[in-house]
């Protein structure tokens, strides 16, 4: 495997989205990079330059520092020129306005909102639907005669079915959901891509912001028990949520809420697959491992592969000046290999202790949903170890090429149920 230690061509390579679909060599790029340029200013070809962050502390100590680095105005990696004309032609400063985009005060406030339905007491009046669609699940692949792509029908169906019955989306639009978050996260991946057109992808907004503004509609004319009706009729400093900050949040729920959770289910199987050693502690012992199995498959995958934070002011981190209004990138797949804070880090171990993973973030942006997501992987596992005897590999895997999100797009399994 080439290791790039050069720029420009180092720069160009690693924001590079077809690069993405291999795994091995990007964690190469990373060891290299952490190893001796661990925070590096880059410049690729039609970017606005940033700070490349690759280290396990520098990444966390950015994260925890609110007041210093913020979101706003570039919380992801984008073509400059892009940008620019999305702006222009959508009339807005951000194409989505979602908690990701968000700053204190505006951050927080709306972070509120929705917090309650992600944490302990609710998740807890959940976890009996969350088990029984797990379970429907692994009945699913007990219909299809013992092969499957596990990605396309599994990993991606059962989240999406969870977070959409707790948004309030009807079984039958979920295929719809699914489509448009792929185009969505997906824009630079041939295979899912609705197109490289620039247009073509803010009608992916668009079309998520017509079926929400419908959802919103009858949500205020008939409130129910579910988020949608939570976000329809919220207000925020007395005052509705301004319809794009009621889209954004919609967005993210409903992408976020589904397709981080099925890379981390499906790269976790392949996981176990590739280390049968581990697969067998798992097995025997399933209790006692499945915690700390299940954030080991979640470093591993880290199926957010960035985010962005804009310095306010001049500050210095790992001994490098980052100026007032300099970018830096966050790699969160490189911090989670970071062997001075996990040892053996590309070694895969279900009884896995120690550091957390930073895959769900740190600090005030820390992810949402993620102890629902913990919850959904449990009982996916759960309900697959206890039914099925035996699973390998029936094909080769292939891997989303995306420097955003992503994660496999493919894993065909054989398998023998019990």
């Amino acid at each position: 495997m080439q290791v790039i230690t050069q720029s420009p061509e180092l720069d160009n390579a690693l924001v590079d989205a077809s690069n993405w679909a291999d795994e091995q060599w990007v964690h190469d790029q990373f060891t290299w990079l952490r190893e001796n340029a661990p925070l590096q200013q880059l410049s690729p070809e039609g970017f606005e330059p940033f700070w490349n962050v690759t280290r396990y502390n520098d990444i966390k100590e950015i994260e925890g520092n609110k007041q210093v680095f913020i979101n706003d105005p570039r919380p992801v990696l984008g073509l400059q020129m892009v940008n620019e004309v999305m702006q222009q032609m959508s009339g807005r400063k951000h194409l989505v306005r979602s908690l990701v985009q968000m700053d204190d005060p505006d951050h927080m406030k709306y972070r509120r909102l929705t917090q309650g339905w992600f944490m302990g007491s609710n998740l807890r009046k959940l976890q009996g639907r969350v088990d029984e669609l797990a379970d429907q699940y692994v009945s699913r692949m007990a219909d299809m005669g013992g092969e499957c792509d596990f990605v396309k029908d599994v990993a991606m169906w059962f989240p999406l079915r969870v977070i959409m019955s707790i948004l309030g989306v009807p079984e039958e639009d979920e295929p719809l959901m699914l489509k448009l978050t792929q185009e969505l996260f997906g824009s630079t991946d041939p295979d899912v891509t609705r197109s490289f057109d620039m247009m073509e992808f803010m009608d992916v907004v668009l079309d998520f912001e017509k079926y929400f503004a419908k959802l919103t509609q009858a949500r205020r004319e008939n409130p129910t028990d579910d988020v949608a009706s939570l976000i329809a009729n919220a207000e925020v400093d007395g005052a509705p949520i301004p319809e794009h900050e009621a889209n954004g949040y919609y967005i993210i729920i409903a992408t976020a809420g589904h397709d981080t959770t099925s890379s981390s289910t499906a790269g976790g199987l392949l996981a176990l697959l590739q280390n049968p050693e581990q697969m067998a502690k798992l097995r025997g012992d399933v209790e006692a491992h499945l915690p700390t199995a299940i954030d080991e498959m979640i470093r591993w995958v880290s199926p957010v592969r960035h985010f962005m934070r804009t310095a306010t002011e001049d500050c210095v981190v790992a001994g490098q000046t980052i100026r007032a209004g300099e970018s830096a990138l966050l790699w969160y797949p490189s911090a989670n290999r970071d062997a001075a804070i996990f040892p053996e880090p590309d070694e895969f171990r279900v009884d896995r202790k120690g550091a957390k993973q930073l895959a769900f973030g740190f600090g005030a942006h820390v992810c949402l949903g993620q102890h629902l997501a913990r919850m959904e992987m449990s009982a996916l596992f759960k309900a697959l170890l206890n039914r099925v005897e035996h699973i390998e590999l029936a094909g080769e895997p292939t891997y989303m090429q995306s420097t955003f999100v992503g994660g496999l797009k493919s894993l065909p399994i054989r398998y023998r149920m019990k």
